[in-house]
């Protein structure tokens, strides 16, 4: 059975990560996100749940306003065949989340470390990075160094690479 957003933000707790939760509405989209969360300070995040020609699953996680060229991408992070977005089933069979929640936080979901983690590198370097703490109505800021200690707690590694030279070209 998957964690609950609770269930996560205890997660965090015990393992000394201080993060801060804001709520606010529902939100599905980039826009609705910009539109709905207020001042939350620091980088916000979109994520892509995505799997390979050979069933391999990735969670890419990128700043909200970050382009993605699939097909350049599927280099940087070694897919194998086509990369596509995965079903809504997938998601939740190895994060426990639905889309519209998916986040970096739902890897507290996959204690078989059966998804590969892929982060933006500009991420690493804001002040704040914000994702929802497997519910949409929600959002959790956490420093980078937060970020990597819950990676490290929940035992996944994580590839760091510019998503921003995987933009399609003119």
């Amino acid at each position: 059975m998957p964690l609950t957003p609770d269930d996560v933000l205890r997660y965090l707790d015990a393992h000394g990560i201080a993060a801060r939760t804001y709520e606010h509405p529902a939100v599905h989209t980039v826009a609705e996100s910009q539109a709905l969360r207020g001042d939350i300070p620091g980088a916000h995040t979109k994520n892509l749940f995505l799997r390979d020609g050979k069933k391999t699953y990735f969670l890419v996680t990128l700043e909200e306003n970050t382009p993605v060229d699939l097909k350049g991408l599927r280099a940087k992070i070694g897919a194998r065949g086509g990369l596509s977005f995965a079903s809504p089933e997938a998601l939740f069979e190895h994060l426990g989340v639905l889309p519209g929640s998916v986040s970096l936080l739902a890897l507290v979901n996959d204690p078989d470390h059966r998804v590969q983690v892929v982060l933006d590198a500009s991420l690493l370097a804001a002040e704040m990075v914000n994702c929802h703490p497997l519910s949409n109505e929600k959002t959790t800021s956490l420093t980078p160094a937060q970020l990597a200690a819950f990676l490290a707690a929940t035992g996944h590694s994580s590839l760091a690479i510019d998503l921003e030279a995987t933009v399609p070209s003119e």
